[in-house]
């Protein structure tokens, strides 16, 4: 028997393209404790990511759980496999502790397959019930992301409600880039989110998700999923050539340093690389272990803008290695590496 709305487990997805904050809104709803009883299901492209390290330090009745690799790609399979073992994988002491589940994307994911599995595999769809989709959206490059790619279209459409970050960066209101939110996702909402201050009810909401209320295209992306979804057994792609494709010049790359570097080299190093190769940095974020410094820095940029380092509380882990990941367009990771090594900075 399909279980009723109020049984299922909800599911919010929070999405956008990379750089636009997620992490940052995450980390917010952590500090205000308003994550009791959630499990965060971050993904992360490439082999090697930071943000589910930047989010452990959350005290919360919460769990942060990884998975490696586009979810848009990986997946159906991936998602499936991880959501139906949740409730034992992650349980406390026999039983199953959260009740709600947080998605976050990758920065480059196509949203629909996500849906789809969530809204039409009947193993998902008899336990967990989709509650809302947020996208972020990069008030300085998200207009050239959305005219650039499909994937932050997409994004967009599919959203519930639009958080526009980094409007603090800006001089003048983006009338552009909220006319072409506006056309993309006319019955989302758009709200105005600084240092990822979001309403912490706007992740699960009383309504659910409705289908029904999308564009035409939106319809068509997610209806054509579900008609594949129902052509195949559980547990299987419905598209094995999207993750050789989709995504083919977006490379990413992690340089790992084990002795804590020099603050003003270490700087040196990200000007050259935002000077040499700004058009193309999709996102660049790291764990800096500064020579004289007890607590890690955080860096993070999009293409010509880098923010403000933060200083963590306390490191996420034992590892006291600085790590930056890198994910760029036509990526070389040994010319990234030499980048840095002859400025004088070795990486592992």
């Amino acid at each position: 028997m399909k279980k009723t709305a109020e049984t299922r487990i909800p599911i919010t997805v929070l999405t956008g393209f990379l750089g636009s904050g997620k992490t940052t809104v995450l980390s917010h709803l952590g500090q205000i404790g308003a994550l009791d009883r959630t499990l965060i299901l971050v993904n992360e492209f490439g082999e090697v990511g930071l943000d589910h390290e930047l989010l452990t330090p959350i005290d919360d009745d919460t769990m942060v759980a990884v998975n490696s690799g586009c979810i848009c790609c990986t997946i159906r399979a991936d998602l499936v496999q991880t959501l139906s073992e949740a409730p034992w994988r992650f349980a406390r002491h026999g039983r199953r502790w959260f009740d709600r589940v947080i998605i976050e994307t990758t920065g480059i994911a196509d949203p629909a397959p996500i849906l789809q599995t969530i809204i039409g595999e009947q193993a998902i769809s008899q336990k967990y019930l989709l509650s809302s989709v947020l996208t972020a959206v990069d008030s300085v490059n998200g207009l050239d992301s959305l005219d650039t790619y499909f994937e932050a279209v997409k994004q967009v459409a599919v959203a519930d409600r639009i958080l526009l970050t980094k409007t603090d960066l800006i001089s003048t209101k983006p009338d552009a880039l909220l006319a072409k939110l506006n056309a993309l996702a006319p019955s989302a909402p758009t709200s105005t989110v600084v240092g990822g201050k979001v309403n912490a009810d706007w992740f699960f909401p009383a309504e659910h998700y409705e289908v029904g209320g999308k564009s035409i295209d939106v319809l068509s992306w997610l209806e054509g999923g579900l008609q594949a979804l129902g052509q195949q057994s559980s547990y299987k792609h419905a598209d094995h050539s999207h993750h050789t494709s989709r995504h083919g010049r977006v490379l990413s790359s992690c340089l790992v340093f084990e002795d804590p570097v020099d603050p003003a080299l270490f700087e040196a190093c990200l000007e050259m690389l935002m000077q040499f190769r700004g058009a193309d940095l999709l996102r660049v974020k790291g764990l800096i272990n500064i020579i004289g410094m007890d607590l890690p820095m955080v860096v993070h940029g999009v293409q010509h803008v880098f923010h403000p380092p933060e200083v963590l509380e306390r490191w996420p882990s034992e590892d006291r290695r600085t790590k930056l990941v890198v994910i760029a367009r036509d990526l070389d990771h040994e010319e990234l590496q030499a980048s840095f090594s002859a400025l004088g900075l070795e990486a592992v």
